[in-house]
């Protein structure tokens, strides 16, 4: 009799068949996969997805994904009929601007261990002899790229799981979501409940649906998106043999929103150059209604909508104006707010997961995932970015899901720079400060519904102020994008005076209760039995030692606990992870509440101007916490300081925010006092050398190699997550670690994802990148060879172009703590 658990596996698509694939390979036995369509083309995304793979992404983790996928299919067949065909990729520029992008990509492809060459017209017309070398300038050409059969992987993926113990049923329409205690304990059907201890929904753009059975939200949105087949194409008769199908190279036109792929001696062109196409799902098919002749995922083809593309295509392809569109549809498929997929166990309904959004791409990349987060606790592949939790609860309303998801879907293949804001929706969340930093002529970008100043037009006249040696350098014009030299203003305004910096955005937790020190001595690796009015800095790791997270854990009473936090994940585990006896109670007090990052040399001479508390080196500690007045407002002020400056996080209530920014505004004015934005912050956290999670560490990184070694307490006595891994490793056993660059020409920024190289070969990749006014020349991160000792010359690639860095001592400014404990 088997002991693995019953799990019911909902959809039988791709991403569904490659689930049970990897549960049944790692012993899991008891696997039924249900789908309202017959089997195998069950009418849904898989049914009609054109199936190109092209992996290079800006995201590490859609990357591997997409790399297991190759892996993955190119290793099976349904009887010698192959499921990958490895043709290679092509992404060709008609604009300066995408071929500067191509060699980004390529950086990316570099950095995650892709293959890929950006090549010139001459060899693009050679892999793609179709296109027009008059009307490009280059392509992007990865080898191990190329077309995925979705419907027929299905095929040899169910077998494979089939011949293990899983067993797949179509025609069988999920009515509901049976759950006792809190838990699931089944799938109804109109044919009765097949019980299970886990269940996971892969229904695609169904998922809304299922999500909605436990109440559960899953932000996607159905669209539809058009493709077509041609008739025969002259130039391609006689090119293809039946089994082959294709041998050229998937091609991608991103100019124009366009995707193309060979099928004997036609091709298949899809296109995103249209309006977005919301679907309503009351409008398709279901249960009964689900026909391979009729597929729910296949609408029809809105010919007008494709018009501009098809005459685009004429026009890189000359070998089309003798063919026709033979036939076309409008498929839908899903988008999410932010492009990624959706990945996750439900808060409330233990034991229901989802794996939604996911493409044919990164299907089998997921599916491991998956099955790992089932059979182990964790995932090797970090996941932070496909968490369905990672949203903030604003993001889940439907006209937001459905207004962002439109809109990447119009941007899905435009060239996108790290710090570009959305421009709608806009001003969903803003500080009790918002007003005043409208009036000081902040520039606002966009992070999770918030408004957040990057810089304010009211310093610019600072800029003509500033010493020779904090003059900042032009930048190109990539770099150039979205920054102001205002930014270098406030940093050594900051340096040298007083700023006051908006820090309402980062995500404040509140823990409390008779079991709050349990639970996050067991889920911190810091000492948190300390004194009343004690500050931690400490992590939150998984069972395999990999970084969740770091907080800052302040004790405010016995019993009460406030966390600076990450985001919305922290919040996630906080509550799955409290007792049920109701010992603890976990709040998000973000929206509630704002804080004031009062820092540099004078905050102690304004502060004191404004309140009789004590605020000298006796009166508060560095990491220390306590309870005061500033100008009448009551604060919570924390001796914290993450730009490496004299100064404190100050805290108040929402309703006092506006006030409390004022009394210490007027306070400061003779003292030099300016607002300061996000782009002076990040410089000067990469100056001390202060780590960003989910940019510089995940999941795939341990303490020691993040170099945050010191923030574990191994003599604590409370046992902690992740402990047990952690032993026997240390600073001296990693093989590779986050190093402290600086940029030899003193003038080229570079943003992040650039591949690093030593000795002329690729090592590493930078996380995190700024120019540092204080030291005068540019500081990156980078995950290194711990081999790569300080004083290493390296090079960044960016764009195409090898910059030479050094490895250098970390941190550059104050490595003595004298400024910050001043």
């Amino acid at each position: 009799m088997s002991t693995t658990p019953r799990v019911v596996i909902i959809g039988a698509g791709i991403v569904g068949a490659n689930l049970a694939d990897e549960l049944t390979a790692r012993g899991w036995d008891r696997v039924t996969v249900v789908d309202q369509g017959p089997l195998p083309l069950t009418g849904g995304s898989t049914s009609h997805a054109p199936g190109l793979v092209f992996q290079t992404n800006a995201s590490k983790t859609m990357t591997a994904f997409a790399s297991y996928t190759v892996e993955k299919l190119t290793g099976i067949d349904v009887d010698g009929a192959w499921c990958f065909n490895q043709v290679g990729g092509l992404e060709i520029a008609t604009t300066p601007e995408r071929l500067a992008d191509l060699h980004r990509k390529q950086g990316w492809a570099t950095s995650w261990g892709v293959e890929s060459q950006v090549v010139d017209v001459d060899e693009c017309v050679r892999l793609h002899p179709l296109v027009d070398r008059d009307r490009i300038l280059g392509g992007l050409h990865i080898p191990s790229d190329g077309l995925a059969k979705a419907s027929r992987a299905v095929v040899a993926l169910a077998r494979r799981a089939e011949a293990r113990g899983a067993r797949f049923q179509g025609s069988t329409r999920v009515t509901g979501i049976e759950q006792t205690g809190g838990r699931v304990t089944g799938v109804r059907t109109p044919d009765g409940v097949i019980p299970a201890d886990v269940v996971v929904s892969c229904a695609g753009f169904w998922g809304q649906e299922l999500g909605a059975m436990v109440g559960m939200d899953v932000p996607l949105l159905p669209l539809a998106h058009q493709f077509v087949w041609t008739g025969q194409v002259p130039e391609l008769v006689g090119r293809n043999d039946e089994l082959s199908e294709a041998s050229l190279p998937i091609l991608r036109h991103q100019d124009q929103d366009l995707y193309y792929r060979e099928r004997a001696d036609r091709l298949g062109i899809g296109s995103y150059a249209h309006r977005p196409m919301p679907v309503d799902l009351r409008e398709l098919p279901q249960g009964d209604g689900v026909r391979e002749s009729s597929m729910p995922s296949m609408l029809p083809f809105t010919e007008e909508d494709f018009a501009p593309a098809w005459e685009q295509s004429q026009l890189l392809l000359p070998s089309l104006r003798t063919s026709k569109i033979d036939n076309g549809f409008n498929g839908v498929f899903s988008f999410t707010p932010d492009g990624g997929p959706l990945i996750g166990e439900s808060r409330d309904v233990a034991g229901f997961w989802i794996a939604e959004a996911v493409w044919v791409t990164h299907s089998a990349g997921v599916g491991r995932a998956v099955a790992q987060l089932l059979v182990d606790g964790r995932s090797e592949v970090d996941l932070h970015g496909c968490d369905v939790h990672r949203f903030e609860d604003v993001q889940l309303a439907p006209e937001y899901v459905s207004e962002t998801s439109q809109q990447n879907f119009v941007e899905v293949y435009d060239v996108i720079h790290p710090l570009q804001p959305r421009l709608s929706p806009r001003d969903l969340r803003v500080s009790p400060f918002h007003t005043r930093q409208q009036e000081l002529g902040a520039v606002f970008l966009e992070a999770a519904g918030w408004e957040r100043p990057h810089w304010y037009e009211a310093n610019a006249h600072l800029v003509d102020e500033l010493p020779a040696e904090w003059v900042p350098r032009e930048r190109d014009a990539w770099a150039g994008q979205f920054w102001s030299p205002i930014a270098a203003a406030e940093a050594w305004k900051t340096r040298t005076a007083v700023a006051l910096y908006d820090m309402t955005p980062l995500k404040r937790l509140e823990v409390s209760g008779p079991g709050a020190l349990a639970l996050l001595q067991r889920l911190t690796t810091g000492e948190m039995d300390k004194s009343v009015g004690s500050v931690t800095y400490t992590l939150a790791l998984d069972e395999a030692g990999g970084i969740r997270s770091d907080l800052t854990v302040a004790r405010l009473g016995e019993q009460l606990f406030q966390i600076g936090a990450n985001g919305p994940l922290d919040h996630d585990l906080l509550l799955r992870e409290a007792p049920d006896d109701g010992s603890v109670q976990v709040r998000d007090v973000t929206g509630g509440t704002c804080c004031i990052g009062l820092w540099g040399p004078r905050a102690r001479d304004l502060v004191q101007r404004v309140s009789a508390d004590d605020f000298t080196n006796d009166g508060l500690k560095y990491f220390r916490a306590k309870r005061a007045r500033i100008g009448g407002v009551p604060v919570t002020a924390m001796r914290l300081s993450y730009v490496g400056e004299l100064g404190w996080e100050i805290y108040t209530s929402a309703d006092n925010g506006q006030r409390l920014w004022d009394v210490l505004w007027r306070a400061g004015q003779d003292l030099g006092v300016v607002a300061a934005g996000r782009a002076a912050f990040n410089s000067l956290r990469l100056e001390k050398g202060y780590r960003a999670w989910g940019h510089d560490m995940t999941t795939e990184h341990d303490p020691y190699e993040a170099g945050l070694g010191f923030a574990v307490r191994r003599q604590k006595q409370a046992d902690f997550v992740g402990r047990e891994a952690l032993a026997g490793r240390g600073d001296d056993t990693v093989s590779r670690r986050l190093s402290c660059l600086t940029i030899d020409d003193g003038c080229s920024v570079v943003l992040g994802h650039e591949p690093v190289f030593v000795d002329g070969r690729p090592a590493g990749y930078v996380t995190s990148a700024a120019f540092g006014h204080t030291v005068g020349r540019p500081i990156a991160y980078a995950w290194l060879p711990a081999s790569t000792t300080v004083g290493t010359g390296v090079e960044i690639e960016y764009f195409g172009t090898r910059i030479p860095a050094t490895v250098t001592a970390e941190p550059l400014v104050d490595p003595g703590m004298t400024r910050l404990r001043g």
